[in-house]
């Protein structure tokens, strides 16, 4: 075999005996310099943010499962009753009265919760409530600035006596309706300090309360046959465009954690079946 040209035949015959360590050295080389390289890449590369949801949320404490007085209904005889609601309905636009209340006691709804987990903003419940004192009081009350958090209130819907309809707070927004607060095991907490609440998925609606409900009795003489029109129809609004089931209409009595709140008292929930049902919307 003719020997390259220019080295000597020992240095052939070595290499040709031997070449294969050299290959591996080479190569072993070659793999130690990537190495090298990629270790030092991951040392220049800043480091990745963390996931959102990698902190675990706190849950809320054991409280009474919500078990709904609403069933299912197909139909109603009385058709007076279906055709007089179908027509305030289709009149709910009409009948809509937007009042624009003080900033500091409304806000959005969070993306986002005080441990970074991504946080769905459709409403996906009702919180049912009642104003105490009269109509008036309460839009007077949202419509004042309130600095402190504890002062800070608003419901997205009252609910006159005689039927009236008054959005205080867009459905898209975050209305301050309850404050320590669950449902069915699922809060929101905005502040790591804080115990969570209901408000960030929540809508809340709110029936002004009787002349004889102005005190802190256990009951009054109940809400007039206008308002629970009213209620109904606005109830099967939201319903119809977050999807919300019966089973997710409640009242501030149950999702109130600290134990303190009775509202809506003496909520006649057949007056309401029937309504829903005459609807459709519960079948």
């Amino acid at each position: 075999m003719r020997q390259p040209f220019g080295i000597p035949a020992w240095q052939h015959r070595w290499q040709a005996r031997h070449g294969w360590l050299l290959l591996a050295g080479g190569l072993a080389g070659s793999t130690l310099l990537i190495l090298c390289g990629i270790a030092l890449q991951r040392q220049l590369r800043p480091p990745s943010a963390p996931q959102p949801g990698s902190r675990q949320l706190p849950s809320p404490p054991a409280q009474a499962a919500w078990i709904s007085p609403l069933r299912a209904q197909c139909s109603v005889q009385d058709r007076a009753l279906v055709q007089r609601l179908n027509g305030l309905r289709q009149a709910l636009p009409q009948r809509l009265q937007r009042i624009r209340i003080d900033p500091s006691n409304f806000g959005d709804r969070f993306r986002e919760d005080a441990f970074g987990n991504r946080l769905d903003v459709t409403p996906s419940m009702v919180v049912m409530h009642e104003t105490v004192y009269g109509l008036n009081s309460a839009i007077n009350t949202f419509i004042t600035h309130h600095p402190n958090d504890a002062d800070q209130v608003s419901y997205h819907v009252l609910i006159g006596e005689k039927g009236q309809i008054v959005q205080a707070v867009d459905p898209s927004k975050r209305a301050f309706g309850a404050g320590n607060s669950a449902f069915n095991g699922r809060w929101v907490v905005t502040n790591a300090k804080l115990s969570g609440s209901v408000n960030n998925f929540a809508l809340h609606l709110s029936l002004e309360t009787p002349l004889d409900g102005e005190d802190d009795g256990p009951a009054h003489s109940g809400y007039t046959a206008a308002q629970y029109d009213a209620l109904a129809v606005v109830l099967a609004d939201w319903m119809d465009r977050f999807a919300i089931p019966p089973e997710h209409i409640t009242t501030h009595r149950h999702v109130d954690l600290g134990l303190e709140r009775a509202d809506p008292r003496s909520f006649d929930w057949q007056k309401l079946q029937i309504r829903l049902a005459a609807l459709g919307f519960l079948c």
